[in-house]
């Protein structure tokens, strides 16, 4: 069975500091590039960053650069989103996604999706 599972989120105060990840079982993580998305309760799904399969290449949406490092681990089959600086408008669910090689804006073209990982930032 092809899965992605996340964890790592939590509630923290605002910046405050939590480390996503993303772990595949069922298939090698080598030859796909792996989005992160979140949505807030009432708000569509939006990407916040991307890294390509061979980790030469991310990207961030604005309001997260700076604050956010997303990075991969090949030999663990594992992608992380390192959430810094934490705001609480970052408050919602994480998903990551999987898509054959290089990234899109496009959720629609992402093929695996994991079932998210809650992350709230409150004092």
């Amino acid at each position: 069975q092809l899965q992605l599972v996340e964890s790592g989120g939590g509630l923290v105060q605002p910046g405050g500091s939590l480390r996503l990840s993303c772990t595949a079982s069922g298939f090698t993580l080598d030859y796909y590039a792996i989005g992160w998305f979140r949505q807030a309760p009432g708000k569509e799904r939006e990407g916040v960053s991307c890294i390509s399969s061979s980790g030469s290449s991310t990207n961030y949406v604005d309001s997260v650069k700076g604050r956010f490092t997303n990075s991969r681990d090949n030999a663990k089959n594992t992608v992380f989103l390192q959430l810094n600086s934490l705001k609480p408008e970052d408050t919602a669910v994480y998903y990551c996604a999987a898509r054959r090689y290089s990234c899109s804006a496009n959720i629609g073209g992402y093929n695996y999706w994991g079932q998210g990982t809650q992350v709230t930032v409150s004092s």
